[in-house]
């Protein structure tokens, strides 16, 4: 389907490093941790503060360093890691980060998640004054514009160049001596501080990497925060003061590992919470309550418990399968759903089943989920989703930046529930979401401090190059809805 602009969107993992032995294995392992968030490429650069070395490749991440010569070639106590999923342009070791950059005054290396939404506007003024790019991806417009000012002293200039990018983001930088770390002003994607017990610290997308290298939780990133860790600690310092927190909902929702913990919410409570007000908001008639697995299990446990079913392992995950919300192609996506997820014929045979899924993208995974449940026996199928519709693209880093791919943007919630096959289809409401993630740092920010635009199309920030071709978009949808209701 065309993609409204051209650009690379991405959900991705980050994880760096400075001050502990074998910073090298101990990235690897926070990577591993992260490998839900991409599963295209992997990378490590790290640095014995003479001298920085790169591995990166793509695919897992255990096939990226296969050979254990590649890992232990990464000298030095400090690092920084990125999995990478690509929305968009080529799957190509170009574009796997992290990006090393060679300067007569110093290297630096770069590792993102998210979106930038005035990339394309960027990149053009960029080549225009000479710039070349290595890549497809937004990522390397940071480093130019940092360039592009050096004389200014790198981190003054790096301030500056990130009031110019525009998005969600979450930036590493590695240089020779110190480790850099950079929230956009409305946090939208997760980025979060740790401190190994021997004083080395830990910058993470997820809570739940700093678990697995023993690292103690410290605090979240704050929106517009710069934090520079060298030998003699952290630095905390700020870009913008122009904040307001936004977490994207989706990865309460969706991304997160159950066990993580952002802006003070344990994802698996938020999402029991969800259940439990979706079956406050929806009940069913059923015989009991099934979870699509992995997101949903933990919005499933919180339905039956709130609606008094017994809660059933009616659907089976294939563990070795990827994710198929985050395959490329619909082609893909499709494949995945099939190879991913088996129904358990004696558990659903005969029974009335209400199935909890997180969410309803572009509708191929729950149609197949219907017609596999109906295939095994159950008598009725009732789908109960632990979030509002999906009617608006993500801009800032969700493989979603068209309306064109998005189910509920074109169709009712009743046409959808005919689409896929179901019973009954039913949805959390935007107020009982935020209710349900409930994030306590969130003060007066709108939405409980979350971005839910996803649902509502009330965006936290300008739309930039993509504002165009949205409004577009939606001019085009509602011209159509006119004429069907005039016929």
């Amino acid at each position: 389907m065309p993609a409204e602009v051209k650009g690379l969107n991405e959900e991705c993992g980050v994880f760096g490093i400075f001050g502990a032995p074998h910073a090298n294995q101990l990235t690897y392992l926070g990577l591993h941790t992260l490998q839900h968030r991409g599963q295209e490429g992997a990378g490590i650069v790290t640095t014995d503060h003479e001298e920085m070395h790169q591995h990166r490749d793509r695919g897992l991440l255990a096939q990226v360093f296969k050979n254990q010569a590649d890992l232990e070639g990464l000298l030095g106590d400090t690092a920084i890691g990125h999995v990478r999923y690509g929305t968009a342009g080529r799957d190509a070791i170009q574009n796997v980060q992290p990006f090393l950059f060679r300067f007569h005054d110093g290297d630096v290396a770069l590792a993102h998640n998210g979106n930038l939404t005035n990339a394309v506007t960027l990149r053009r003024q960029l080549e225009d004054e000479g710039a070349v790019f290595q890549s497809d991806s937004d990522t390397e417009i940071l480093i130019h514009l940092v360039r592009k000012h050096i004389k200014d002293g790198f981190i003054p200039t790096l301030k500056q160049s990130l009031n110019e990018v525009k998005g969600g983001f979450a930036f590493l930088l590695l240089q020779k001596d110190r480790l850099i770390a950079a929230l956009d002003p409305n946090g939208i994607r997760p980025l979060c501080i740790g401190r190994l017990a021997n004083g080395a610290y830990v910058v993470a997308s997820e809570s739940c990497a700093l678990d697995i290298v023993n690292a103690k939780f410290v605090r979240d990133v704050q929106p517009g925060e710069l934090l520079i860790i060298d030998r003699d600690g952290l630095h905390e310092d700020r870009y913008t003061d122009n904040t307001q927190l936004a977490i994207c909902s989706m990865e309460y929702i969706y991304f997160a590992r159950p066990d993580s913990i952002i802006h003070g919410v344990t994802v698996h409570n938020a999402r029991k919470r969800m259940g439990k007000l979706l079956a406050r908001e929806h009940p069913v008639e059923a015989d009991m309550v099934i979870g699509v697995p992995n997101s949903s299990l933990s919005a499933a446990s919180g339905y039956a418990e709130e609606i008094g079913l017994p809660y059933e392992m009616g659907l089976i995950k294939n563990q070795y399968v990827a994710r198929t919300f985050i395959q490329p192609t619909q082609a893909l996506r499709e494949r995945g759903v099939h190879m991913k997820l088996s129904a358990v014929r004696g558990v659903v045979q005969g029974r009335r089943v209400a199935v909890v899924d997180d969410s309803i993208v572009r509708g191929t995974t729950s149609r197949q989920i219907v017609q596999m449940l109906r295939a095994a026996g159950a008598k009725e199928v009732h789908m109960l989703i632990a979030s509002p519709p999906f009617k608006f693209p993500c801009f800032y880093g969700i493989d979603v930046s068209t309306r064109a791919e998005l189910m509920a943007a074109h169709f009712s919630v009743e046409e959808m529930r005919q689409q896929i096959g179901a019973d009954s289809l039913s949805f959390l409401s935007v107020p009982n979401l935020v209710q349900a993630i409930n994030v306590p740092d969130a003060g007066t920010a709108p939405y409980g401090g979350l971005t839910v635009a996803y649902f509502n199309g009330d965006y936290p920030t300008p739309l930039y190059d993509y504002e165009a071709k949205y409004l577009a978009s939606l001019n085009k949808q509602e011209r159509r809805e006119r004429r069907e209701r005039e016929a």
